[in-house]
């Protein structure tokens, strides 16, 4: 589990104990079993000793991940007055049974003299123990019996609701393990170290998922430890005429917002920048959270903007995100591997409309937004948001501002005239240089975008209810094929 050793700062702590903490189905069992198949690439002895579950039963869920326990020791600790012939002769003080059981496991111990170890769970011992003083004596005793053999322990715990962390001041660590439901989509699971004595961790929660075959750790995003020097020029499109109204092109380190109702092609405008950074030998990603990639395609070659020779030969990077599967840790991460692994230059994220129903608080969102922008623009990327706003027509409004968050801001509008429906574009905001401010109108074809002259006669256009007062002549000839949207 690399991207855990990234938030442990180099990984747990050997010759320590931890606790790992958590309610049932948050993964404690499957992250201890990856912990010691890791130890067991290393030369590791381990041993595996089980409260709570079968060796069937370990064995059984292990196979699941496509993992084989062979070479990791298996202990099934059972009390003896869990067996049913023993309730029935034998009665034994819950003192003495307690320490019976603490004596075996501490013999297991020694006769495998493991270097890593986990006992799942402590909860059963708790259970066993009843009086809470003789469970605190007993775990100190173990606790010093494994400092003495130099093993990292893993204690697994299962987190009740009024839990109130009665283990915390007898380990070096411990790692907190959450799951939160939502009204639709996959459950989200966080991680976070509430303590690691001597280790700067990296503090917080950090989203996680259980892949088979895999524990995913997606460490928080600190965006002040990604510096680097901006370099390259502007990104212009590959569109001539909105070069002409954008003559500057898009700064390095800058984060541009693409607005406007669903169909004005603000994700085609995108997507020109994107082949553009391509045409120049640069590598770009694009996060679609609402388009497949079939009508991606489709739409995109409608207007001759094919992107598919680009996608095949790993210049161009096309993602498709499913809002209620993934997590927004685990968006971030995903782009931070294509930044940092495949040097992607251009980032774009189509739409935060979709990303932010990722995220139950809109507050989060822009925390959230917010690191991952800064760590873009510190790293040199080009990067495009698309957000579309609620409504066609009429009172269109935005579902969340962000502009503050934009170098640069390009409004796309809908409009009426002539007996047409027609599309207008301005240039709100460009943070780092002039822009043209006059509104355009502009139509897109098989021949791609064509802009035309400053629409002086086009008022009200930020109410969302624009109206058109001039002459017909003025307005760009409509061609027969100029329909395509987003």
């Amino acid at each position: 589990m690399p991207e855990l050793d990234v938030i442990l700062r180099g990984g747990l702590p050997e010759n320590r104990l931890h606790l790992i903490e958590g309610a049932p189905g948050t993964g404690k069992t499957t992250i201890a079993i990856r912990y010691l198949l890791n130890g067991l690439g290393k030369k590791k002895r381990c041993l595996y000793v089980t409260l709570s579950e079968s060796v069937e039963e370990l064995i059984t869920a292990a196979s699941t991940h496509g993992w084989n326990l062979d070479g990791i020791e298996l202990f099934e600790l059972i009390p003896d007055e869990a067996h049913a012939e023993r309730q029935q002769t034998v009665l034994f003080p819950a003192e003495v049974e307690f320490g019976k059981t603490i004596s075996r496991l501490m013999e297991r111990i020694e006769q495998v003299n493991p270097d890593r170890l986990v006992i799942d769970s402590i909860a059963e011992v708790r259970m066993l123990a009843q009086d809470p003083l003789q469970f605190r004596l007993q775990l100190l005793t173990l606790k010093r019996f494994l400092q003495g053999r130099k093993i990292t322990t893993l204690l697994l715990d299962d987190l009740a609701e009024d839990d109130q962390g009665d283990l915390h001041n007898f380990v070096h660590g411990v790692v907190s393990l959450r799951s939160f439901e939502r009204d639709y989509g996959a459950a989200r699971r966080r991680m976070r170290i509430s303590k690691m004595r001597g280790v700067d961790i990296m503090s917080g929660w950090h989203d996680y998922a259980l892949a088979t075959g895999e524990v995913l750790v997606f460490p928080s995003l600190i965006a002040e430890e990604h510096e680097s020097d901006v370099q390259g020029p502007p990104l212009t499109s590959v569109f001539i005429s909105l070069n002409d109204m954008l003559p500057q092109g898009l700064d390095r380190g800058t984060t541009t917002m693409l607005i406007g109702p669903s169909g004005a092609a603000k994700s085609t405008i995108a997507l020109s920048y994107v082949l553009s950074a391509v045409a120049d030998g640069e590598a770009t990603s694009l996060f679609s959270f609402d388009e497949t990639y079939e009508t991606f395609l489709r739409r995109s070659k409608s207007i001759n903007l094919d992107p598919e020779k680009a996608i095949q030969e790993e210049r161009f990077f096309w993602h498709r995100i499913n809002p209620s599967r993934i997590s927004p840790g685990e968006f971030v991460w995903q782009v931070r591997r294509d930044v940092e692994d495949r040097n992607v230059r251009v980032v774009v994220i189509d739409s935060v409309n979709s990303y932010l129903n990722t995220m139950p608080e809109e507050q989060s969102l822009i925390l959230h937004l917010h690191e991952l922008l800064s760590y873009l623009n510190k790293r040199g990327i080009v990067t495009i948001l698309v957000l579309a706003q609620q409504g066609v027509v009429g009172d269109v409004e935005n579902p969340i501002d962000l502009s503050f968050l934009s170098d640069t801001v390009i409004l796309c509008r809908f409009f009426e005239a002539a007996g047409r429906l027609r599309r207008a574009i301005s240039i709100i905001k460009r943070r780092t240089g002039a822009h043209d401010m006059a509104i355009h109108e502009y139509q897109l074809s098989s021949d791609g975008l064509e802009i035309g002259p400053a629409l002086e006669a086009l008022n009200a256009i930020f109410t969302g209810a624009p109206t058109y007062t001039g002459a017909a002549e003025e307005l760009l000839a409509i061609k027969s094929n100029n329909n395509h949207g987003r």
